[in-house]
């Protein structure tokens, strides 16, 4: 099954995760620490203490997915955030954008129409 970012939602575990834990360790961060439910088809994303190693989580609808990178040189940048809830929600490009390498810093978004409800 492929995917479209539209129907997506991302969201940033944002504390260190050890890259060991697979399936069930990913989604019981995602049900203790984000009281979220990983089959809601939602994408979670986590990151190393070093961060140089990305996981994403995804429920398809009758199973699991895990991407995993890592990056053999360099690091992935967080979003600039000032709450500390444990998660943040990420828009498609601003992942792809940290995938990339690109300092998020600089990101200058222009204001655009977003249909509320």
């Amino acid at each position: 099954m492929f995917w479209t970012p539209a129907h997506l939602q991302f969201f940033l575990y944002r504390h260190p995760t050890d890259m060991r834990k697979s399936f069930d360790g990913l989604s019981g961060l995602v049900v203790n620490h984000l009281q979220q439910d990983p089959l809601s088809g939602d994408v979670y994303v986590f990151l190393n203490r070093r961060k140089n190693r990305i996981k994403l989580l995804l429920w398809d609808g009758d199973g699991f997915w895990i991407f995993y990178k890592r990056l053999e040189k360099g690091t992935f940048q967080l979003p600039h955030d000032v709450t500390n809830a444990p998660s943040l929600e990420l828009a498609y490009d601003q992942l792809l954008l940290m995938l990339q390498g690109i300092d998020l810093a600089f990101i200058k978004r222009r204001r655009r129409y977003r249909r509320t409800g």
